[in-house]
């Protein structure tokens, strides 16, 4: 019989990679999804995969549409990846992050243990987590503090510790994978990442003229979307319920990343590039790293692609995009 997943957020980067990965292993795969009145906005990323997916309307905040897909499922495993996830838009609606990012959380947690308890919960919690909180090796781990700097992270918290509670409570299978940035094509133009790509394409195309960021300064750890959801089914087929740290170990600024994309283009960054405090955080996050020694040595875990190869990736994207729209004009 074959194993059936849940999962929101399923229209999502993670949740359409997550998918397209289940279904290569034979899995069932349900997805709740909220309606929006585009619909290209909210399945682009999942409409190749058809009838191959089993979707429903729902939203975290909204219980009885969890109550509901939850029943019709009756899933092996739950992926909970939904989530208002802009962490500088989090500061522009903290209400509304705090209520998706934690509620949302504790709703699929009591829908999960009254409606399928013996199915196995992963929760999508952060590096935002950690926020200034560094260890003296500069990384940050499992037994690093959290001390978020955003309400997403804050939120991000909560939800984290809403899954250790049910854990030990309840005694569900309810585990945390604290991912750092992990990015792809399929990320939002309004990442960091994927707008620094989108719009340096646009300008050697001639289609824009600058590039305008808040800190470049602030150093992350990137990884592949592909990489990191290959993690989450990992730590979900783990033997018993834990807490992992998925990351890469390697650290770079916005600035380095935007030195390589443009090199790669043959751009000058000090002609294009330009700051504006409005895209500035009110409390910056400046540092994360992460030491995914855990999920190595318990899981065999380990990325496979290279953040060179992840930006090549996104570059190629965009030219092939804007070179299709010049073909068929």
């Amino acid at each position: 019989m074959k194993k059936k997943a849940l999962i929101t957020g399923i229209a999502g980067q993670d949740g359409s990679y997550l998918s397209e990965y289940l279904l290569s292993k034979d899995y069932e795969v349900y997805g709740l999804i909220r309606r929006n009145s585009i619909v290209e906005h909210q399945r682009n990323r999942i409409e190749k995969l058809g009838s191959s997916i089993n979707l429903e309307y729902g939203d975290l905040l909204d219980q009885s549409s969890i109550k509901k897909i939850m029943k019709l499922a009756q899933p092996d495993e739950i992926y909970n990846l939904a989530a208002q996830s802009h962490v500088r838009i989090s500061f522009d609606v903290p209400e509304f992050t705090l209520k998706t990012n934690a509620l949302g959380v504790l709703n699929m947690l009591e829908s999960f243990r009254e409606n399928c308890p013996n199915a196995k919960f992963y929760q999508a919690s952060s590096s935002e987590m950690f926020g200034r909180s560094v260890d003296q090796d500069n990384f940050q781990r499992e037994t690093t503090p959290f001390e978020p700097t955003s309400p997403y992270g804050c939120a991000k918290v909560l939800g984290f510790n809403l899954v250790k509670h049910y854990r030990l409570a309840y005694n569900l299978f309810a585990s945390n994978g604290i991912l750092f940035n992990h990015e792809s094509p399929r990320r939002g133009s309004n990442f960091v990442t994927n707008k620094v790509v989108k719009t340096a394409v646009e300008i050697k195309l001639g289609i824009s003229d600058k590039l305008i960021l808040g800190n470049m300064d602030s150093y992350r750890d990137w990884g592949h979307s592909k990489d990191y959801v290959k993690a989450m089914n990992m730590i979900l087929s783990h033997s018993e319920p834990e807490d992992f740290v998925v990351a890469t170990g390697i650290t770079r600024s916005v600035r380095d990343m935007c030195n390589y994309v443009f090199k790669k283009l043959n751009l000058d960054t000090d002609k294009y590039i330009f700051q504006d405090p409005k895209f500035m955080r009110p409390e910056e996050l400046n540092y994360l790293k992460g030491d995914c020694s855990k999920i190595k040595e318990v899981l065999n875990w380990s990325p496979e692609i290279s953040f060179e190869l992840l930006m090549d990736e996104m570059i190629d994207h965009w030219l092939n995009i804007y070179n299709d729209k010049n073909e068929d004009s």
